[in-house]
């Protein structure tokens, strides 16, 4: 939490200062992410007048992402940065004289969300039958959910494999 009193009761006044967070998860409506690392947040903090407040910050959170393909861990790097002019009464992460600064961060960070993460390019994935992870080892199942399309092109490398 960082004490807002002093910029509160003074129009115009500003606030310079590095705040450590306290994340440790960020959770979201599609899931629950550990934070691995975080660097404080620098923040700056002006009273514009009429009960708003300008911020302005920055940090960087290290969040273990699941792959897209074979869910195992990717530590990912979210560089956090916001300009926002806010209403007093119009945000969760302002209560009374206090700006929770870990709720902020929470919040832009979904800003920043990545849309994928892959833990390499040629991530092979998981089988779709036993689940194994295909980077790690090939499993003895027999490829099931074809699409019929693709049916005649297999038919076409089967006969290759017979000569």
């Amino acid at each position: 939490m960082l004490n807002l009193t002093e910029v509160l009761l003074n129009e115009g006044k500003e606030i310079q200062q590095e705040v450590d967070l306290g994340l440790e998860t960020l959770s979201y409506r599609f899931g629950e992410y550990t934070v691995a690392g975080k660097a404080p947040l620098s923040i700056t903090v002006v009273n514009t007048g009429n009960r708003k407040l300008l911020l302005k910050g920055n940090t960087r959170l290290e969040v273990l992402i699941p792959c897209a393909r074979c869910l195992e861990p990717v530590a990912v790097g979210l560089e956090i940065q916001f300009d926002t002019e806010t209403e007093l009464e119009n945000r969760d992460y302002i209560d009374g004289y206090n700006l929770n600064v870990d709720q902020l961060v929470h919040d832009e960070a979904l800003l920043v969300w990545p849309e994928r993460v892959l833990c390499r390019e040629d991530c092979r994935g998981l089988c779709s039958v036993c689940g194994q992870n295909l980077n790690e080892g090939s499993c003895k199942c027999e490829p099931t959910d074809l699409d019929p399309r693709m049916a005649k092109v297999l038919d076409i490398f089967s006969k290759f494999k017979e000569v």
